[in-house]
């Protein structure tokens, strides 16, 4: 027995609503999906179709990760099959690819989303290429290996209405949002310094590039792995994991734990583009007074300093330090207090007008300095938290549509963190940058000991123009970003 509604307007028969609902039932069988929701639009009654490319190593982690929330793994990519087994393995109906380039071509009607976690040097064209066909796309960090792709997937996203989210879990983590909650109550008032530290490169970098050319695995596509990258022959003990040291490919220690380390005090200050950026780097002697030239490969240590404009017009001094390099302990922190991590090898540390406060990696571990202060604190929550954590949230973003749900690190927050994270990069490169003396004698320098003056809305240092080619890098022919 249906209940009477007195609203006699709302009323309907039970005959009424049965040839209602046959005709729209009808109209759904005959009517495509997209064409009710349009472009890149996931039927909120789907799982969501994603196809992972990388699916080894961090790519097989994220690809479970979906797999958690409403998501089916539909299609697998990897150039190198013994690292994509696993992912095989546990995805046994799903179809397999080496090249995604033919995966999009032939798969890109039956996939919703992309999940991209390859080397950094290709994750541009990759995530690119998805997009152009309105896929939603999940990009491990740093989001691209340069500055210019950078830019150009951020403006992408936007353009194709597609759901984004970069791998840097710790921007959906509580830690961040305890942070923003203390300095948005004004418990250390105006910070003014940042340190950043990391115990990476936990790989081989200030090193020469091997002269011994190897054999490369029978089950690895050497051509489709190096992709954008220059021709080069194989060698050992590059892939899976040390390619993060080899400027060609990977961005060194900043660009593998910047986006987890820097999101904090990025976030938190609400920081835009650096209007500047200097650096010293560690050096490798390979005799007496004769320091090592390796420019392929990343260096042993670094310390970069970005300076920030605050939202009042104030200055911001960010110090990045890498190569377990860490800056001096606040005089608040008690002897046997670690920094950042429980181990102390990665953190951040805020100074602000009327305190301190650090977290370490992905803004996990908050303290206020003194750490008394941290209990003794009572800032109500204001900022949602993000309970189903970073993979679901994108998925479930995917499946409501373009701007229907909030994101923890979409493009137009991640694209701006991972060029910072980038102008530190090009900083540490121009370090190296060299020209021969007049006498013959020797090389300059002149990247060193200068400060870069950085033009962020047109991606320009003003005042040293050799250092604009660490901008945008030349693709290897047959490698574009976008058609």
């Amino acid at each position: 027995m249906v209940q009477e509604n007195n609203n006699k307007g709302n009323q309907i028969s039970r005959r009424s609503f049965l040839t209602t609902g046959a005709t729209a039932a009808a109209g759904f069988m005959i009517v495509p999906r997209h064409v009710l929701g349009g472009k890149g639009y996931t039927a909120p009654s789907d799982k969501l179709r994603v196809a992972g490319i990388g699916v080894g190593g961090k790519g097989e982690s994220d690809i479970r990760e979906f797999a958690k929330g409403p998501a089916d793994i539909v299609v697998l990519c990897d150039v190198h099959d013994s690292r994509a087994a696993n992912s095989v393995k546990r995805f046994p109906k799903a179809k397999y690819y080496k090249d995604y380039r033919e995966m999009l071509d032939k798969e890109h009607k039956n996939i919703d989303a992309v999940s991209v976690s390859t080397p950094d040097h290709n994750h541009a064209v990759q995530a690119m290429a998805a997009m152009q066909l309105g896929k939603h796309v999940y990009v491990q960090k740093p989001l691209t290996h340069d500055i210019y792709e950078a830019r150009m997937l951020t403006e992408a996203a936007k353009k194709y209405k597609v759901v984004t989210q970069m791998g840097n879990q710790g921007a959906s983590g509580d830690g961040v949002r305890q942070l923003m909650e203390w300095y948005n109550a004004g418990l250390i008032g105006d910070v003014h310094t940042v340190y950043c530290w990391t115990n990476r490169p936990v790989w081989p970098q200030g090193i020469a590039w091997p002269a011994q050319k190897a054999e490369v695995p029978k089950d690895l596509d050497w051509d489709l792995w190096l992709g954008t990258a220059p021709e080069k022959d194989y060698v050992n003990k590059l892939v899976p994991f040390n390619w993060r040291g080899w400027w060609d490919y990977g961005t060194g220690a900043l660009g593998d734990m910047g986006c987890h380390i820097v999101e904090p005090p990025f976030r938190v200050l609400g920081l835009g583009y650096p209007t500047s950026a200097e650096c010293s780097v560690g050096s490798v002697y390979v005799d007496e007074f004769q320091r090592g030239y390796f420019p392929d490969s990343c260096p042993p240590s670094s310390h970069v300093i970005l300076n920030f404009k605050n939202k009042k017009g104030g200055d911001i001094k960010m110090h990045w330090m890498d190569g377990g390099i860490q800056p001096a302990r606040p005089e608040e922190l008690g002897p046997n207090e670690r920094m950042g991590d429980p181990d102390g090898s990665n953190g951040a540390l805020f100074i602000g007008s009327k305190g301190k406060m650090m977290c370490g990696t992905y803004g996990m571990y908050p303290q206020l300095l003194p750490t008394a202060r941290t209990k003794e604190a009572n800032v109500p929550k204001t900022i949602a938290r993000v309970p189903e954590g970073h993979y679901v949230q994108w998925v479930n973003a995917c499946i409501a549509g373009y701007g229907k749900k909030e994101l923890s690190a979409p493009f137009d927050i991640a694209g701006p963190l991972t060029e910072t994270v980038l102008m530190g990069n090009l900083a540490i490169r121009s370090y190296d940058l060299r020209t021969p003396k007049a006498d013959g004698k020797g090389f300059n320098y002149p990247g060193r000991a200068i400060q870069l003056l950085w033009d962020g809305a047109n991606m320009k240092i003003t005042n040293f123009d050799e250092a604009n080619q660490f901008v945008k890098r030349t693709y290897r022919n047959g490698w574009t970003l976008g058609k």
